[in-house]
């Protein structure tokens, strides 16, 4: 009892962070620079729930033995990566089973035609044309029972991920106005620096495990991440010229923004540093930064990943506070809709 009374107290005092990511993949440089290092700086600042989201992942067919084998390396990478265990609640989705009893609810008040516009739906079905299921058409149902059943406050999310915000605060609106204020109105909150990097080899689009070339994952080898920086897609024009311009030069802009996240340096000091010295130059200093910056986070991870108890003894202290949180908003949602209480 005094551990939730002092729970609540937490609560009460600080505004309520979420997010999470889905351990389909290791993670990568996009994860780290556009998420969890800003998760990092708002753990004194914010009570802060962050998730491994392993219920979305199965929308896409996983081998059971390397999804969970994801699903405990992105814990031990979340905690190498800074977030301290006892500062932000940390959690394995599928540990918490509000979150699928919530989102069933959630579907009841979710309109087909909301679901039918949803961008990562058309994206996924047309990539896996032979597994276009229902848990893939309804997951945004479902995002927003992780969402709302912390009460958050703000949503951290990448400037491509603002519509999984919005759908959740419609939906959530929804139901508030035919019951009463259950569900507090979140808010997307879009980092400035490094909220979206995109893909080595294709500065398009946003770094994506998809295309492995383009993709820097937090435990790539040295020489992996040298090589891969070393090839990057930079520009066709003749200017050889370390300059930011994201219209015309997307991949020397997305690699001075990796620079930048990294070193602090605005793009104008990148310019400064790198002027007369060409790609040549720039593409690997960008690589050792990113070598120097990774080190002690792969030595952290491995050293985490090889005590078992201590990773158990944080995801079953994560459930259980992630459970007693969520629990609240599910039994008053239940109230509201008529269902008998227990």
């Amino acid at each position: 009892m005094e551990e939730n009374k002092s729970l609540e107290t937490t609560q009460e005092k600080k505004k309520v962070l979420l997010s999470g990511i889905q351990p389909s993949g290791d993670l990568h440089l996009g994860n780290y620079l556009g998420a969890i290092k800003n998760w990092k700086v708002r753990e004194d600042e914010y009570d802060c729930f962050y998730f491994m989201a392993d219920l979305h992942t199965i929308t896409v067919r996983q081998d059971p033995a390397a999804l969970r084998k994801r699903t405990i390396n992105q814990l031990a990478q979340y905690i190498a990566c800074g977030l301290d265990p006892e500062k932000n609640t940390l959690f394995i989705q599928s540990h918490v089973p509000q979150h699928s009893q919530l989102g069933w609810v959630l579907q009841c008040y979710t309109m087909f035609g909301e679901l039918s516009r949803m961008t990562q739906f058309k994206d996924k079905s047309a990539k896996h044309k032979d597994n276009i299921n229902a848990g893939l058409f309804a997951y945004p149902s479902l995002m927003a029972a992780d969402i709302l059943l912390y009460q958050p406050d703000f949503v951290p999310v990448g400037e491509d991920q603002k519509q999984h915000v919005e759908i959740t605060r419609d939906i959530a609106t929804r139901f508030n106005n035919i019951y009463g204020d259950v569900f507090k109105i979140p808010e997307p909150l879009i980092a400035k620096t490094g909220a979206r990097i995109y893909g080595l080899s294709t500065p398009e689009d946003k770094m994506s495990k998809s295309v492995p070339d383009g993709c820097v994952f937090l435990m790539d080898e040295p020489d992996v991440i040298a090589r891969k920086f070393k090839r990057a897609v930079t520009d066709s024009d003749r200017e050889n010229c370390v300059r930011y311009d994201r219209e015309n030069k997307p991949g020397v802009a997305n690699l001075m923004n990796i620079y930048s996240t990294f070193t602090g340096k605005s793009f104008e000091e990148i310019e400064k540093e790198f002027e007369g010295q060409g790609y040549g130059v720039f593409k690997p200093a960008v690589g050792e930064v990113v070598i120097d910056a990774l080190r002690p986070i792969q030595d952290e991870t491995k050293r985490i990943l090889a005590d078992k108890a201590y990773l158990e003894s944080v995801y079953r202290e994560g459930a259980k506070k992630a459970s007693y949180v969520a629990n609240k908003t599910l039994r008053k949602v239940y109230k509201k809709i008529g269902f008998v209480q227990p």
